[in-house]
């Protein structure tokens, strides 16, 4: 793969200065085939361009053509300097994209968006709905993997590489990046992601899935403060739709419908001072909890208190 990579980007560097070249050589026939013709055949130049451009084309209108021998050597000579390198400069843009095509296919293009970007590490099973349901809000994603998923779209990155390796992650600029998600088959892998993407951006919003609460805690001392444990969730899940068979469809319809979207907004100084079961009744959308002081309240054993900087979790309909 390396020696892939380093061929593509000389044949690249290689194709820019052919392309330029090539042009440079076609117009400067066409000029010169231009200004002989013009003087040869005694019209103006601007006419003496016109047959050059129909010639070199192969137009041919026909409306302009050469009444002596040396107008007929000075059309062979422009159809035999144009024609050929016109046609190479085709093949070389054409070879270029298709280079371009499989560099990104293969996750060697290390173009990123300048910003704005979600970044994906790993090839956990999920990714697949998570990249889908990325895809249909209009979000740019940026996946670091070992191999690219048949399911990824065109309009998103790739970059092929093991998330665990630092070079890696460092390729992908977590730094530019708006969020990332840690996703890797391995808890262990996930934990040294963890830490290379902490090193390089400190402030990036970092969610993670684990697959044990023991290692979203360790998560959480490195900073990574939005966690999900799969098993701790299938476990709760399951354990909640024996105690109300209907459970497990209300988390479904919460995350699967387009009709609405689930969101956070910044309690104001409006909202402060007062109790949520209060400010439930006159929001906007269907209020599921508060997130203060690091946990989610629901509102259920406790009426909290909202505070400035609080963050309300609704259900809102889509706009």
């Amino acid at each position: 793969m390396p020696l892939f990579l380093i061929a593509a980007s000389l044949v690249r560097g290689v194709n820019r200065y052919r392309v330029a070249s090539l042009l440079a050589f076609a117009c400067a026939v066409l000029v010169i085939g231009a200004a002989l013709f013009s003087l040869t055949q005694h019209v103006s130049f601007g006419i003496g361009i016109y047959w050059a451009v129909t010639t070199a084309t192969t137009v041919g209108y026909g409306d302009v053509t050469p009444h002596n021998t040396i107008g007929r050597v000075i059309a062979i000579a422009v159809m035999l300097g144009t024609i050929p390198v016109v046609g190479a400069v085709f093949a070389l843009v054409a070879g270029a994209s298709a280079m371009n095509r499989m560099r990104r296919l293969l996750g060697m293009d290390r173009i990123l968006p300048p910003d704005n970007y979600t970044l994906i590490y790993g090839s956990h099973p999920v990714l697949s709905r998570v990249l889908a349901e990325l895809e249909r809000s209009g979000q740019r994603v940026v996946l670091v993997a070992a191999a690219r998923p048949p399911d990824l779209g065109d309009e998103h990155h790739f970059i092929a590489g093991d998330p665990s390796d630092e070079s890696v992650v460092r390729a992908s600029h977590p730094e530019r990046a708006d969020r990332a998600l840690i996703a890797c088959e391995s808890d262990a892998d996930t934990l040294v992601v963890a830490v290379s993407v902490r090193a390089l951006a400190s402030d990036l919003e970092v969610y993670a899935l684990t697959q044990s609460p023991s290692v979203a805690r360790a998560l959480a001392d490195l900073g990574v403060t939005h966690t999900l444990a799969t098993d701790e969730l299938i476990g709760h899940t399951l354990a909640k739709s024996l105690e109300a068979p209907q459970s497990g469809d209300v988390l479904l319809a919460l995350v699967e419908s387009d009709a609405y979207r689930m969101v956070e907004t910044e309690v104001g100084a409006d909202l402060a001072g007062q109790q949520l079961s209060a400010v439930r009744g006159r929001a906007g959308g269907l209020i599921l909890g508060v997130y203060q002081n690091g946990r989610v309240a629901l509102g259920v054993t406790s009426d909290p208190v909202l505070a400035a900087g609080d963050r309300l979790i609704q259900v809102q309909r889509a706009s």
